[in-house]
């Protein structure tokens, strides 16, 4: 017998009762379950948030930039906003810039895009 023949007999074959290939899935499964709740979900959570505050944004509100700019909006496109930021200094920002009211926790942080 050569040495290859004596690690094949070693292995053996599979028991006839052993594991199906469901119960060799379950565990995959339970990552994907827990990558979904733990990571995915609270993302789709937040992103739905902060997309639901851009939409409510209107003019007059007090807002930062993820620059850190303070202003007032003046006018709102469906792209762009313009904001106050002194007197007579208007500024077009990208709506997406906009993580916050003045004086409030970040709606949005800076890592998400």
């Amino acid at each position: 017998m050569t040495w290859h023949n004596t690690v094949l007999l070693a292995m053996g074959a599979p028991a006839p009762g052993g594991a199906s290939g469901l119960v060799q899935l379950i565990p995959f499964v339970l990552v994907l379950g827990i990558f979904y709740f733990v990571i995915l979900l609270p993302m789709k959570r937040r992103r739905q948030k902060v997309q639901a505050f851009l939409a409510a944004l209107k003019v007059g509100d007090r807002v930062v930039t993820s620059g850190g700019l303070f202003g007032t909006i003046t006018r709102l496109g469906d792209q762009s906003v313009q904001i106050q930021v002194a007197d007579k200094v208007r500024v077009e920002i990208s709506r997406n810039a906009v993580v916050g009211y003045q004086g409030q926790e970040p709606v949005a942080t800076e890592s998400q895009s």
